[in-house]
């Protein structure tokens, strides 16, 4: 009898159903025949999360969707917002392993002593004091060199790939040539596309968030079945 494929549950804490559904394709890539990933979208909340007010407005909607879907036998979930709304709180409300797409990115790029940094397009200085505390927190101050912020309205942004392509590169180019940069995390999980297609154009590595997630909630699902 063929083995029952766990699930991954991929909670979107943004109102965009589209960017549940990139997401959730791209997860499925990498994360093996014995997971599939589904998705779900938080609603009442913007389409995209720029500030703080936004992050935390989410939050309340992360929750109850992760306690259902843990309740309802998701083997993992994981909070793909690079924010991690509601992420500390879920790990105590759930028996099931949780990941952050932020936390996975630190660590994923924090690898073997590198040097890392952020390339986003959200400039609130509260969201970018959250990204150096994130680092604090991880215990990986040393290596985290800063955040790059793109120019122009990220809304904007995120409506044309070539725009936000180019935003990013430039943000990227900065994080390695004036910080020293050894890796550079893509911040969003809107901005996943945008990180593979440059990555070809990149020698060091682009982080990519929602695989460098997907690729710890497989591994701790694994260590679970043993």
């Amino acid at each position: 009898m063929p083995e029952v494929a766990k699930t991954l549950m991929l909670i979107n804490p943004n109102s965009s159903e589209s960017a549940t559904a990139a997401m959730v394709a791209l997860a499925g890539q990498v994360a093996g025949g014995g997971v599939q990933v589904q998705g779900l979208t938080n609603t009442g909340v913007p389409a995209l999360l720029t500030t703080p007010a936004e992050i935390r407005a989410a939050t309340a909607g992360v929750l109850e969707l992760g306690t259902a879907a843990a309740a309802k036998g998701s083997a993992a979930l994981m909070i793909a917002a690079f924010s991690d709304p509601g992420l500390a709180e879920l790990r105590q409300r759930v028996k099931v392993p949780v990941v952050g797409i932020a936390e996975s990115a630190y660590l994923a790029a924090a690898r073997e002593g590198r040097r890392f940094a952020i390339a986003t397009i959200t400039p609130d200085a509260e969201l970018l004091a959250f990204f150096k505390h994130k680092a604090i927190t991880l215990g990986l101050e040393q290596q985290f060199c800063g955040t790059r912020v793109t120019t122009g309205d990220p809304t904007e942004l995120v409506m044309s790939s070539d725009k936000l392509d180019h935003a990013l590169s430039e943000a990227v180019c900065q994080a390695v040539v004036k910080d020293g940069a050894d890796a550079v995390i893509i911040g969003g999980g809107p901005l996943t596309g945008s990180a593979l297609r440059l990555q070809p154009h990149f020698d060091i590595p682009l982080v990519v968030p929602v695989l460098a997630a997907t690729r710890a909630a497989v591994m701790a699902i694994n260590k679970e079945s043993f």
